[in-house]
């Protein structure tokens, strides 16, 4: 293989294919290159890979299909990526990076919530509770408030918390 009888578009096209292969092992391998562009936004190994791909696929289609000189289509091409990676990095990155979702929960956060007794809870001893909350469904052992016994299947209002333990009393919706 000759590189040097290669076309302008055969480079632009080997090296949009290149850069497509570093984007898939990006997506692989990007939690151990995840500090590198927090000082520098625009060090963002996500941020330069995308300006490469915009400006390879911009060159390759202005090179295939018009008849501009290889001088004007790099200078289009280098315009359109930095607005392209510009818009790219502003409104998909930035709301991305902020909209991480947590799975966790704090004990204290299960206090008001309303639950169904699977294990039937006696008076002195403990049963279990399932409460679906928006982080999923959360089974914890549970113990009466009141004192008295809870059947199964009765739903169930969470008053306080203690050492992993829900103190519950049965709940009777107003309405």
């Amino acid at each position: 293989m000759d590189f040097h009888t290669w076309s302008i578009e055969q480079w632009y096209l080997s090296l949009l294919i290149i850069l497509a292969i570093c984007m898939v092992f990006y997506l692989f391998f990007c939690d151990m290159v995840e500090g590198v562009g927090e000082g520098i936004p625009f060090l963002n190994p996500a941020v330069i890979l995308a300006f490469l791909t915009f400006y390879t696929a911009m060159g390759w289609v202005l090179e295939t299909f018009t008849a501009l000189n290889s001088i004007s289509i790099a200078i289009i091409s280098v315009i359109a990526a930095i607005i392209l990676d510009i818009l790219l990095y502003y409104f998909v990155l930035i709301p991305l990076k902020s909209a991480e979702v947590s799975m966790a929960y704090t004990e204290e956060s299960l206090g008001g919530q309303v639950g169904k007794v699977i294990v039937p809870v006696p008076v002195d001893g403990y049963g279990e509770v399932v409460i679906e909350t928006v982080n999923g469904i959360i089974s914890k052992r549970a113990a009466s408030y009141d004192l008295v016994e809870i059947p199964y299947d009765a739903k169930v209002l969470v008053i306080e918390v203690k050492e992993s333990t829900v103190f519950v009393r049965e709940y009777s919706p107003i309405f």
